[in-house]
């Protein structure tokens, strides 16, 4: 037999052997392993949504964005569009974007600005609670009655002096981009009163200021991390949950919950936060262009999240039942949670929470 015919021949027999050796056995990966291998992929941007040379990538040192939310919400886009603007400005930098806690959640992101271990994170105030109590001003309920009250509240004298304190905790406190008014679904009835909202088991995140909020409202609230929530929902282990129309539609919550309830019960905001250890080693060019660039982005931020806002309540409306909630019932909640204001302002510092109230009201 010719010998160029027969190495093909034992080469694809020797492949077939491994491939079935393979096959029989079970490789044996362990989660150390597993998370090493993530932490190496964030580190040479294999894993990153995005990435954003400038024109000189090989001199540029690389700025990484640590997201919670997956890549077709805005704040990825938003995210991306940052690194656009500030590739344009300088060459000093490439940009990679990670979504969907590729390198970790907002929390321990957040932890690791405050190491030096990362560069950026754009997180939702709320899981700022654990680090800075004052941040949890931003999650007292039916204060922030509209998009044009928020934007005037932060980005006023009460959304820099907010910023400014974030310094102390080695964090860098860039600009105030939008995640937007939290809305209630369930699969039991509609929401238009408080009366509707008893003996609801409703998803909340995991702290203090939602448990009460809602168990004020009469509802029977539950903490769960974001994960879980969808098959909670679709078990039984919950009966609803509350978040921004475009979480909502994006997580298909509308597959496994018929009402949708126009509360607006709280507006969050995204703070874009740079790593402070990082930000003192840079020169004052370079940190003029990403704040430039931050502060820049923030408009196409918001306006990006409106325009999905909107289209995602349209899309959703189309799958559940919608009710609006009347200026008579939103006063009605207003009421309903004053104590819980009252007992957390303890917590947060009633400075705080009064100049936020007063801002809010310069606002109407």
């Amino acid at each position: 037999m010719n010998k160029k015919l027969l190495l093909p021949f034992f080469l694809s027999f020797a492949l077939l052997l491994m491939l079935a050796a393979c096959g029989g056995e079970e490789v044996d990966v362990s989660e150390d392993e597993l998370d090493n291998e993530d932490e190496a992929e964030a580190e040479d941007g294999g894993g990153a949504g995005g990435v954003i040379e400038s024109d000189n990538p090989e001199e540029a040192q690389t700025l990484r964005i640590s997201l919670g939310l997956n890549d077709q919400h805005p704040l990825y886009e938003s995210a991306v569009h940052f690194g656009e603007l500030l590739t344009e400005k300088t060459d000093d930098f490439n940009v990679e974007v990670y979504h969907s806690e590729q390198i970790a959640g907002d929390l321990v992101a957040t932890e690791m600005l405050q190491n030096g271990d990362l560069e950026i994170t754009i997180p939702s105030t709320s899981p700022l609670m654990n680090i800075m109590p004052e941040y949890g001003v931003f999650d007292l309920p039916f204060v922030i009655p509209d998009h044009e009250a928020a934007d005037e509240v932060l980005d006023g004298p009460f959304g820099d002096q907010m910023l400014d304190m974030l310094e102390d905790q080695d964090l860098v406190g860039l600009a105030w981009w939008e995640n937007g008014f939290r809305n209630l679904t369930n699969d039991i009835r509609p929401v238009e009163s408080i009366d509707d909202l008893d003996g609801l088991t409703l998803r909340t995140m995991e702290t203090d200021i939602h448990l009460d909020v809602w168990d004020a409202l009469g509802a029977n609230p539950t903490p769960m991390s974001m994960g879980e929530v969808f098959t909670g929902l679709q078990q039984g282990t919950i009966d609803g949950q509350e978040n921004p129309y475009p979480t909502i539609d994006l997580e298909g919550f509308d597959e496994v919950n018929d009402y949708l309830s126009g509360t607006n019960h709280v507006y969050t905001p995204f703070v874009f936060l740079f790593s402070k250890p990082i930000w003192d080693e840079l020169d004052e060019d370079q940190q003029e262009a990403i704040a430039e660039s931050a502060y820049e982005a923030r408009e196409f931020n918001r306006e990006r999240t409106r325009e999905v806002e909107e289209s995602s309540l349209e899309d959703i409306q189309d799958r559940m039942e919608f009710s609006e909630i009347t200026d008579e019932e939103y006063e009605r909640f207003q009421e309903a949670v004053e104590p819980v204001i009252e007992d957390h302002s303890v917590t947060i510092g009633e400075d705080i929470v009064n100049d936020f109230m007063e801002a809010v009201e310069a606002t109407q």
